[in-house]
């Protein structure tokens, strides 16, 4: 499925695009703030594509990769996942490229992604975690009227958890 803003095009993912999803998940600017294992090599990032495939078949998650209109390569992805029970709440996950931070691009993404999630998947919240230290990311969810939750993400005691509800 995909979605548009006035400069982005949010797209699936598919094995073409191994080489961005090595860039964007290896990188070590976003790394700093994200626990997780990056791909070391193409095979890695294939096994990913794969894995975010099957999940998006199974409608466990919606997952887009970005990239300028004019331009074929992702600059980013975003996500919404992890949804409750009764599918009435979900965590949006996002990432971009460092080029291309401080631009309003993921606040152009974020806007299509929570307006898909509250209008066409009938959410009534969607959770963010994030870093306590990434600043543009705490910012981006401010912007968008995230509200700053006083609870803890379990397991991740350096993110701050972040909430928006219909």
């Amino acid at each position: 499925m995909k979605l548009e803003t006035e400069r982005l095009q949010l797209k699936e993912i598919g094995e073409s695009n191994v080489e961005d999803i090595l860039k964007i998940r290896s990188n070590e600017i976003i790394n700093q703030f994200v626990q997780r294992n990056s791909p070391k090599n193409n095979y890695d990032a294939l096994q990913f594509i794969l894995t975010i495939k099957e999940n998006t078949r199974n409608n466990q998650t919606f997952y887009w990769g970005i990239s300028l209109k004019d331009q074929p390569n992702l600059i980013g992805t975003i996500c919404l996942w992890n949804f409750s029970e009764d599918r009435k709440v979900a965590e949006v996950g996002y990432e971009l490229l460092p080029d291309y931070h401080r631009k309003g691009m993921m606040s152009e993404a974020l806007s299509v992604v929570l307006n898909f999630g509250f209008n066409d998947l009938h959410l009534q919240e969607i959770v963010a975690m994030t870093n306590k230290f990434n600043e543009n990311s705490k910012n981006l969810l401010l912007k968008h009227e995230f509200v700053l939750e006083g609870r803890e993400d379990e397991g991740f005691p350096e993110n701050l958890v972040f909430s928006l509800k219909k």
